[in-house]
């Protein structure tokens, strides 16, 4: 028996608007690992050595507020793990309106085909298997994407056992990993920008759009 852990961050927002504000894509990206791997070991020694080297670098990683000195050297620390990355990319107008009746409707629709894809891979009947959300939104918004996120678990996860969990994203090394490569592969899709993406391109094991054979758009 293995206990898996799925870390989940997101990208975009829920404008569904052509506006200069709005983003594109909506993009769900988990990190998946087997309890005990080194990987928040690896992120918190090498906080502990940009200290040393007198980086001023209080705060958790955050790939879209790092300086590009930090982002290469997060970028290098995960180039020496093993870990498996999965993305849904949704295109926004493409998104029949009654899908997005809400933000927490969205938030689960994109849940609900992220999990009904990896979930049967990344776990067996006989595992245990932890997904753990970044929070985002205010309190009322947070409980019902939580809520959203273990409804779609419980679904889809083959394992008998399972537990979700909904964390600040300074809670956990491996939360800032999944920010990273969501970042990531975020600048490919909204600005044709790969440079991070090649860094990462090994570990993705799946980077499906959604609505790739869709030709309408709603806005």
């Amino acid at each position: 028996m293995t206990r898996v852990h799925s870390f989940a961050d997101e990208s975009g927002n829920f404008d569904f608007t052509t506006g200069r504000s709005a983003s594109r894509y909506f993009i769900l990206t988990t990190i998946t690992v087997e309890d005990g791997s080194p990987l928040s070991l690896r992120l918190h020694e090498l906080r502990l050595q940009l200290a040393w080297e007198g980086f001023d670098h209080p705060g958790p990683f955050h790939a879209t507020e790092d300086k590009q000195s930090v982002r290469d050297r997060v970028f290098e620390a995960l180039s020496e793990h093993d870990f498996r990355i999965d993305a849904t990319i949704l295109e926004k107008s493409k998104a029949h309106p009654g899908t997005r009746r809400s933000e927490e409707q969205f938030y689960q629709f994109a849940w609900f085909y992220h999990l009904k894809y990896l979930a049967p891979r990344i776990a067996t009947p006989s595992d245990d298997l932890l997904v753990v959300a970044s929070s985002i939104g205010t309190k009322k918004k947070r409980q019902a994407f939580s809520t959203a996120v273990n409804d779609v678990v419980g679904q889809f996860s083959p394992t008998a056992t399972y537990r979700t969990a909904f964390w600040l994203n300074a809670c956990d090394p491996c939360l800032q990993v999944a920010d990273y490569c969501c970042w990531a592969i975020q600048r490919k899709w909204e600005r044709s920008d790969a440079r991070s993406y090649e860094l990462i391109r090994g570990k993705i094991e799946s980077e499906f759009d959604l609505f790739k054979s869709g030709s309408q758009r709603y806005y």
